[in-house]
């Protein structure tokens, strides 16, 4: 999709009171995509050791079972874009929600190993789909005077469908007498875990039609009687309709479609600029911030803890990651995007120390001693507390501000390719170095937390205040 920045002279344009409760709710149904995105992405979480126990799988397989959704979510992240510039953004929220339900259904009830990763990767499709779409569609129809704000939706509903579906896991596992294989109505507990994800698809794309198609799509396709309708819903009636529909159409005339030959330049193949921005998203995977979220109940089962405290665990634990989201959504402004990423790369590097310190110890009947069991969850808290008021926020904000206006759109695609290939590496990887030596795993992901440092410190400049006129 093309870039939604305004001409100069609009920001100053605010909803009327009456039509910003409708603004919001039109944002919130959107905004449901992030949900799914986080919903799915996590809930995995409490199937992995009966999806193990069911179909006997090694190590190796039941890693690309649980990482093999994130094929699908760089493909439907790829395809999204140009999608919703062919067929709109409403109609591709609406192919991401039967996805996903399909998705939820399959996972549920499948035959075998083999067709629950195919009912994964399906998913994947519409998590990719469901990153890309909202906070387009969002920027898109959102009034500029509460753009930012409205935008930080996306993020906010992520980190809550995370939270959810581990708390729905909890309770369906408590139900289950503690036991993941335990029977519900026939069907197994990690199945109802996996199906339940339907009520929120479901009620994702019954909302995409009760809101309305983006102005710029509707300019796009010729439909200025709508787009003005549209924009009055969003903006009230008090504006100049005539004047931002042309507004738009300039906008959308003067802008550069950026493609991959634009990146290139120098004897490293990309721009320095693109390689900064690659470096960005590989080491907010490479910390292995997603262990936490997909293979969590699975590390605290295997160090001596019951099913059921490592899931409520997991739960706790996303409850952390929202806090620390409104922390970097508070201060990501005021106090610099580096400031936040240097404590956060402190903080990680620390709580993935302690973590190694206590998986080294040796276990007593495959139990931690009371010491290091009482250090390593304090520190995986700590760990996801320091990811998500830093790396987790500002790397999206450096990328939607660090590139130059001419190549922002490719560059931030080649950028997030690269976040979901290494989120792919780490959640691959995962169960088999963990077989090999938990402790020397967190000690690896250690490693990448203090590199990030210096990466940070030589390498990204602050974007605070800037014009993205001034990226450069």
């Amino acid at each position: 999709m093309t870039s939604t920045a305004q001409p100069a002279g609009t920001e100053g344009r605010k909803a009327q009171p009456d039509h910003l409760g409708h603004v919001i709710f039109i944002t919130a149904a959107a905004a449901m995509g992030g949900f799914l995105f986080g919903y799915d992405s996590s809930v995995i979480n409490g199937a992995v050791e009966a999806i193990r126990d069911r179909y006997d799988v090694g190590s190796a397989g039941l890693a690309q079972v649980v990482a093999i959704a994130l094929i699908g979510s760089a493909i439907g992240a790829a395809a999204a874009g140009r999608l919703a510039d062919r067929i709109g953004r409403i109609r591709v929220m609406q192919i991401a929600a039967l996805l996903f339900t399909v998705s939820a259904v399959g996972s549920a009830l499948p035959f075998a190993i083999w067709d629950l990763a195919i009912w994964r990767i399906i998913g994947g499709f519409g998590i990719g789909m469901a990153s890309v779409i909202g906070p387009a569609y969002i920027a898109e129809v959102a009034p500029p005077a509460y753009r930012g704000r409205l935008g930080s939706f996306q993020q906010g509903a992520i980190v809550i469908g995370i939270a959810i579906s581990q708390l729905v896991n909890w309770g369906i596992l408590n139900l289950a007498g503690g036991d993941q294989r335990g029977e519900l109505a026939g069907l197994e507990a990690w199945q109802w875990m996996l199906g339940v994800m339907v009520v929120p698809a479901v009620l994702y794309g019954l909302l995409s039609f009760a809101i309305p198609e983006s102005p710029r799509f509707l300019i796009s396709a010729g439909r200025r009687d709508k787009a003005k309708e549209v924009l009055a819903e969003v903006e009230g009636q008090n504006v100049d309709l005539e004047l931002r529909v042309n507004e738009i159409e300039h906008a959308m005339r003067s802008e550069h479609k950026s493609t991959f030959k634009d990146l290139l330049g120098g004897k490293a193949g990309f721009l320095p600029i693109v390689w900064i921005g690659i470096g960005l998203s590989v080491f907010q995977q490479l910390v292995g911030i997603n262990v936490a979220f997909y293979y969590s109940s699975t590390l605290w089962q295997s160090v001596g803890i019951n099913p059921q405290s490592s899931f409520f665990y997991s739960f706790t634990t996303s409850i952390i990651n929202i806090i620390g989201t409104v922390i970097a959504m508070v201060f990501v402004d005021k106090i610099g995007r580096r400031p936040l990423a240097l404590i956060g790369s402190a903080g990680m590097a620390v709580a993935l120390a302690l973590e190694a310190w206590a998986f080294a110890a040796k276990t007593t009947g495959g139990t931690l001693p009371h010491a290091q069991g009482v250090v390593a969850l304090i520190a995986a808290h700590g760990f996801v507390l320091f990811f998500a008021l830093s790396w987790g926020v500002v790397v999206w904000v450096f990328l939607g501000e660090m590139f130059p206006n001419k190549i922002r759109a490719a560059a931030l695609g080649v950028a997030a390719s690269a976040q979901w290939i290494a989120n792919w590496a780490i959640t691959a990887s995962f169960p088999s170095l963990s077989d090999w030596n938990l402790s020397g795993t967190y000690v690896i992901y250690m490693i990448f937390a203090l590199l990030s440092i210096p990466f940070v410190l030589k390498f990204v400049k602050e974007t605070k205040g800037k014009a993205l006129e001034e990226m450069g």
